[in-house]
């Protein structure tokens, strides 16, 4: 099924892009700059001039983007959004064999639904957020979670492979489950650097020195390789934005219940839920979530 429908092509393959902020944006430019012909439905097209300026095209609503696209990529904000856009837009005015790639951090069931109206339509939907941030955004250098169908999967591959790099993890809903792992482990190493940091603040050590003695040990991760000089350097602007992180945490906590599972015990993420709401209560949702260490700080008086 590698060649199906046809074999990805720049000069062929008709490319819609829904959803262009941080990562969005950044990954929609890679493909511009690949030679691929992309079409973006914006609510706001002010938005993204400097897409059109590399050679971007508009559509006039998301019917219309996917009347006209072979390949479409979403990457939206909360699985209301999906839910609004690509079930109960795209899907309806889908051209058949044609596929739906979302890449937002979304629900399971949710991603179940659009693989199963994809089908009735005779195309194709692939659920596959991301994990690096705006920096492996922009360099190309994304992990893609993909479920769905495996030689669909495939078949994408020299798209994906513009973006980063897609790993096959199961069938349809299995991305976003892979997706909410990541964070969970994510979250966690957010609030051992936050800690870690304040701790040798506290202990009257240079924070950057202590970063480059343990970085190359146990440690070491790409959690402090990504975001360790930017807490160091208050550099608080988004590759993710912390109400997200507590979007997927909360589907995290909830996903067992909701898909009639047995309930995973999860008590760290349970915590780092509440760390990151702290950060929204605090108005800083919209900051990226390096901003931790504001949390981890407050609580120790500073």
């Amino acid at each position: 099924m590698t060649s199906y429908p046809a074999t990805i092509n720049p000069t062929r393959t008709r490319i819609g892009w829904i959803g262009t902020g941080v990562m969005g944006g950044a990954m929609a430019a890679r493909l511009l700059s690949g030679g691929y012909s992309v079409t973006i439905y914006a609510r706001n097209p002010s938005k993204v001039v400097h897409l059109q300026s590399q050679g971007a095209l508009l559509a006039d609503s998301p019917s219309d983007l996917a009347g006209n696209s072979d390949v479409i990529f979403t990457m939206l904000g909360h699985p209301s959004d999906v839910r609004q856009i690509v079930l109960e837009s795209l899907i309806s005015s889908l051209n058949p064999n044609s596929i739906i790639i979302d890449h937002t951090s979304s629900h399971p069931v949710l991603a179940k639904q659009i693989f199963d109206a994809a089908r009735e339509k005779n195309s194709w939907a692939v659920d596959a957020p991301v994990s690096g941030g705006d920096i492996g955004a922009r360099e190309g250098k994304l992990a893609i979670l993909a479920g769905g169908n495996e030689d669909v999967v495939k078949w994408l591959n020299p798209l994906f492979d513009v973006l980063g790099k897609a790993t096959f993890v199961g069938g349809p809903g299995k991305g976003q489950s892979c997706k909410i792992a990541n964070q969970i482990v994510v979250g966690a190493n957010l609030m051992g650097l936050s800690e870690g940091l304040v701790f040798a603040e506290k202990a009257g050590l240079d924070k950057r020195k202590f970063v480059e003695a343990v970085k190359g040990g146990a440690a070491g991760s790409m959690v402090m390789e990504l975001f360790g000089e930017r807490m160091i350097g208050r550099d608080l602007r988004p590759g993710g934005f912390t109400e997200y992180m507590v979007k997927d945490l909360g589907m995290g906590l909830d996903v067992g219940a909701e898909e009639g599972d047995d309930v995973v015990v999860l008590p760290g993420a349970a915590l780092n839920k509440q760390l990151f709401s702290a950060m929204v209560a605090n108005g800083d949702g919209k900051l990226g979530t390096q901003g931790l260490i504001t949390v981890i700080e407050r609580i120790n008086g500073k």
